[in-house]
């Protein structure tokens, strides 16, 4: 899976569609992705030593790595790729 934690991704299918957000959590046991602000339900919760008032919260569930592509920060654009410099790969557009 070459989505990590921290990666700006665009949403490219499913309720959310066009979106740019941060990838929070990446799961790729899964191959999923949990995205900042993207497939976001509710949840309610019974009150506990933890929440003792309860209440209903706000959750971000996780959506497939195929539903999402990278964005290049630099130049705003989509990519799939990764840029081979001299001592690493980078993350980024071909060109």
């Amino acid at each position: 899976m070459k989505i990590k934690k921290g990666d700006k991704v665009k949403i490219i299918a499913g309720d959310d569609k066009g979106v740019v957000a941060e990838v929070v959590a990446a799961l790729p046991r899964s191959n999923r992705v949990i995205v900042e602000g993207v497939n976001v339900v509710k949840r309610h919760s019974k009150p506990s030593n933890a929440n003792p008032d309860g209440g209903i919260i706000n959750k971000e569930l996780p959506i497939s790595v195929s539903n999402v592509k990278l964005v290049d920060d630099k130049k705003k654009k989509k990519t799939a790729a990764k840029k081979t410099t001299a001592k690493k790969n980078v993350k980024g557009a071909k060109k």
